[in-house]
């Protein structure tokens, strides 16, 4: 998706969800045979079900048949953002301090793009993240795409496994 049309598409999802009493986790386009899909990932502290997705899209459908912002055919899908779910904001990214985190960055830094680590601190600037028991500082402008891994525990008490 073009990115001044998901910015579009942000700008104004967004503050429907809040009103709603949901936060807009990721939004993502994708082209298709005949049709291309919209899917809007929504989440809440209180947790999301299928009747919240339900009611999410129909009031995204109603919203985006007033402003018409997309210019092809496509199919919408409302959905919780998973286990793996995309770190997208400053917020998040502090909601999440502590957890384990794949980052891709937009420029190669030491010959690597992608970073797996703790994401050690968040700060208005950017994050650090330990890989590998080594801090990496990233500004939020070096990061390209973050997103959680989970992790689930390990019974046979030799401690947390990916």
């Amino acid at each position: 998706m073009a990115a001044l049309l998901r910015e579009k598409l942000i700008g104004l999802v967004e503050p429907l969800l809040t009103n709603l009493g949901y936060e807009l986790a990721d939004l993502e386009m994708s082209a298709g045979h005949g049709a291309g899909m919209l899917r809007v990932f929504i989440d809440r502290a209180a947790g999301v079900g299928i009747e919240d997705c339900e009611r999410v899209s129909r009031e995204i459908s109603a919203l985006l048949d007033v402003h018409d912002p997309i210019p092809t055919t496509y199919r919408l899908e409302v959905s919780t953002p998973g286990l793996d779910r995309v770190l997208r904001t400053p917020a998040h990214f502090e909601r999440f301090a502590g957890r384990l985190a794949e980052i891709e960055l937009a420029a190669p830094r030491g010959g690597r793009r992608r970073f797996t680590g703790r994401l050690a601190q968040v700060g208005a600037a950017g994050i650090e993240l330990t890989v590998d028991g080594t801090a990496v500082p990233l500004t939020f402008a070096d990061i390209f795409r973050a997103r959680l891994v989970p992790e689930w525990p390990d019974t046979s008490g030799k401690g947390k496994k990916r």
